[in-house]
């Protein structure tokens, strides 16, 4: 599975090179007030992936198909007024253009040979200190294929011995 992030990392950089920070998300966002949770910073704008879930079924042998469930979060600090008479609305325009990007970037990506990325959920909340999430929950067929390696086994020795006939 790290194979996937890795893959999604390098697309989602390559895509929005402007983003300070893409990786995966182990509750950076969550520990902006935490001061006891040690932690790298977390910059803006940026992108934290997480893949909480995988479900599996078996095809063959060992081997096994499963659909992995992604979420991707594209996190804004939004220090602009966007009020109408504001005149920073445009800000919001900005940040609906980025997540557009984002989708573009993600939608029928295939960031291994198995299958491609589809959207199944979106939501976006505010966060304290006036940063805005958007997030997107995407999955992608996935498989884990366990070839059976056949082992040759020893040779056999076999010993005839001749024994003596009784008469």
């Amino acid at each position: 599975m790290e194979l996937l992030l890795y893959h999604l990392i390098n697309r989602i950089k390559e895509e929005m090179p402007e983003l300070s920070l893409v990786d995966e998300d182990y509750g950076q966002l969550e520990a902006i007030d935490k001061e006891d949770m040690d932690t790298y910073p977390v910059t803006f704008p940026c992108v934290l992936i997480d893949m909480p879930e995988t479900e599996w079924e078996n095809i063959a042998g060992k081997s096994q198909k499963g659909k992995a469930k992604i979420s991707v979060r594209l996190v804004i600090d939004c220090y602009d007024d966007t009020h109408y008479g504001s005149g920073n609305m445009e800000a919001m325009m900005e940040r609906s253009e980025m997540v557009d990007r984002l989708h573009r970037a993600m939608q029928c990506f295939r960031p291994v040979k198995d299958g491609e990325l589809i959207r199944e959920k979106s939501k976006f909340y505010t966060w304290s200190h006036g940063i805005k999430v958007y997030e997107m929950l995407y999955s992608v067929s996935v498989k884990d294929i366990i070839r059976e390696t056949v082992t040759a086994a020893a040779p056999r020795k076999v010993v005839i011995s001749m024994g003596k006939t009784l008469k």
